[in-house]
């Protein structure tokens, strides 16, 4: 017996020496997680910047590399070299992104750091480190508010199924409340893109602060997206945002958004939705990532254009797929409309639960990608008619439809969502709307673009009477209401402006011209409707003719709409109406301005200087006078 238990004290010694007992912590090789402060932990949250560090007892005899893993299976973290006669190396600092999920999504609420040498041979591992998951920031959009996120949040929603702690900007855990638009007052102004980022900044910094964490996953919605990326170009400073996944984020912007704009509801916010501001300008100036990941996933409920009621498809009734694709990112789709995208279970699990689960390794550095060429849109609007119904009472609109179209397509946007249509055709007779037959659609969410959507193939070409009838629910005081109508096929429509990003006074030159099949049109009538964003109305007069132009001068800094609205006759006479709709974001004149500053700045040290010399020149007199006196 004695004998046996001589002969396993020398075979585990054996095995000690050679390297082949279970790696472990211990006072020959030490493995620390160092943080941020550069102080060693236990504890951590997803997303922490952290350097690894590894400590012999005794030197190398050479250059040794050590790998660091999260298991032997995991792709490696971070690497350091011990130099020859050295103890002790780190790697460079990093972010900790995914450290909390392994690679089937299950939570590690605990880790363990294993080093290797060159030859892939396990060397030691750390004690256990606790690592906690990054919260969720949710950022809501037009119109909206954080309640838009309430399918997320609380003990039984889609958050907590994966233990994650979500916050909506504006929910009160921490200060930061948006302002995109209030639809009890539409005529309230609200913020900026720029100006809700700010809030958006704040609101993060409220969470880091209360969870300890140095990186948020941000989930937007719709508007959301905009402001998002505003802030993470302009407003973020170290970064603290691990991957911005959005539902239903019109990266191109969106023709519905010319309904309340036209009525001068929720300035600027939707202008700053226009197609033509976000490809024309926000596109071109908010470019940078700051090696931060995007996702978009678009609804595509909608895939025939009759039945879609104010922009390209295939879209989720106000935002295109086309649009989700503006600019060069990860895009989804599901067949849902826009209101939906938060609401839905499916959106959820197949699209933004998978990215919230990523594992360590997958989270790549995202270059700024060059701008995508903007594809040309196949519609085609007439003007926008706007008018007011009384309560009990009912308003008629006529709409001229011209020959050669394929389709057109109606959206009506009432505040209140309380009135009905009545629709009569070229022929006089009263069309029954259908979801099957006309894509009929009723939107009671006050937050959407549209409230009532139906279209036509091949539509009979002449006037057309739209009823717009008041509701018992009709508010007393009546409502407002906007028609928006597209065209595919027909007449064409090119406006341009020099520039969408002017100085202050600088003079910019508004073109517009007329075709059908490749051919001019004689434009006997075009004006440029100006509103700036406090709802101020500026018209200015084209000439007749064709390739037609005018000029305008901005006085005041700030985002304004411009509708090109022409009226042409066609070949054989019948009148054609279009409507293109122009954004522009009128920039203050630093320049100038300093110029300015300079000028005066020279002209009272000039003032000065002259009044010291002629204070010294009259008391040099006076001392003159009293010698001569004396």
């Amino acid at each position: 017996m004695r004998r046996t238990f001589l002969t396993l004290v020398i075979l585990l010694s054996l095995l000690s020496v050679y390297g082949f007992a279970p790696a472990q912590q211990s006072s020959e090789i030490k493995i620390s997680i160092i943080n941020r402060a550069d102080q060693g932990t236990s504890q951590i949250t997803d997303g922490d910047a952290i350097k690894i560090q590894i400590t012999l007892s005794q030197s190398t005899a050479q250059q040794e590399k050590v790998t660091f893993k999260l298991g032997d299976q995991s792709p490696p973290v971070g690497s350091c070299v011990i130099v020859s006669g050295g103890t002790t190396c780190a790697t460079e600092s990093f972010s900790s992104l995914g450290w909390h999920w392994d690679v089937d999504g299950v939570a590690q609420n605990n880790r363990i750091v294993q080093a290797f040498n060159d030859n892939g041979e396990l060397t030691g591992q750390s004690d256990p480190i606790t690592v906690s998951p990054r919260p969720v920031v949710m950022v809501h959009g037009f119109l909206s508010n954080p309640e838009t996120w309430l399918p997320y949040l609380g003990s039984n929603g889609f958050l907590a199924t994966i233990r994650l702690q979500g916050f909506a900007v504006g929910d009160g855990q921490v200060p930061g409340k948006l302002n995109t638009g209030n639809i009890l007052n539409p005529v309230q102004r609200t913020n900026t893109i720029a100006q809700n980022a700010e809030i958006l900044g704040q609101y993060i910094e409220g969470v880091k602060q209360k969870t300890g964490a140095e990186m948020v996953d941000l989930v937007v919605h719709s508007m959301g997206g905009m402001i998002s990326r505003y802030y993470i170009d302009r407003i973020m400073q170290d970064r603290d945002v691990a991957q911005l996944i959005m539902l239903g984020s019109p990266m191109g912007g969106s023709d519905c958004a010319v309904l309340p704009a036209v009525l001068g509801f929720f300035l600027p916010a939707s202008i700053e939705i226009r197609q033509s501001y976000m490809t024309g300008v926000f596109n071109q100036q908010i470019t940078h990532r700051r090696g931060i990941e995007f996702y978009d996933l678009g609804g595509t409920a909608i895939s025939e254009a009759f039945k879609s009621p104010c922009t390209d498809i295939p879209n989720d009734t106000v935002v295109s797929f086309g649009s989700i694709n503006a600019i060069v990112l990860q895009s989804s789709q599901l067949g849902v409309i826009h209101s939906d995208l938060t609401l839905s279970d499916k959106a959820f699990q197949d699209f933004v639960r998978p990215l919230l689960q990523r594992p360590a390794g997958t989270f790549l550095a995202s270059p700024d990608p060059a701008p995508i060429p903007q594809a040309e849109s196949p519609l085609q609007f007439t003007r926008v008619y706007t008018s007011h119904v009384d309560a009990g009472d009912s308003t008629e609109l006529t709409i001229n439809i011209d020959a050669g179209l394929s389709v057109a397509g109606f959206a009506l946007y009432d505040p209140s969502r309380s009135v009905t249509t009545i629709v009569r055709g070229a022929s006089g007779n009263i069309i029954e709307l259908s979801p099957e037959t006309n894509g009929f659609i009723q939107i009671d969410d006050p937050t959407s673009l549209l409230y009532l959507g139906y279209g036509f193939e091949n539509p009979r070409p002449g006037p057309w009477n739209i009823t717009v009838q008041a509701t018992e629910t009709t508010p007393a005081r009546g409502t407002d209401f906007s028609i928006s109508v597209y065209f595919v096929g027909g007449a064409k429509l090119e406006a341009t402006s020099t520039t969408l990003v002017p100085q202050l006074n600088e003079q910019v030159e508004f073109n517009a011209n007329l075709s059908l099949n490749g051919q001019p049109l004689e434009i006997k009538e075009a004006q440029a409707v100006i509103k700036d964003s406090g709802g101020n109305i500026e018209t200015l007069n084209f000439p007749s003719g064709q390739n037609i132009s005018t000029t305008w001068t901005p006085r005041n800094a700030g985002i304004y709409a411009v509708d090109i609205v022409v009226t042409g006759i066609a070949p054989d006479d019948s009148t054609v109406e279009r409507t293109d709709f122009l954004a522009i974001e009128v920039q203050p004149n630093p320049g100038k301005g300093q110029i300015t500053f300079n000028l005066v700045a020279v002209i009272v040290v000039v003032l000065l200087v002259l009044f010291l010399i002629l204070r010294a020149i009259f008391r040099g007199a006076r001392r003159l006078a009293r010698r001569v006196r004396n």
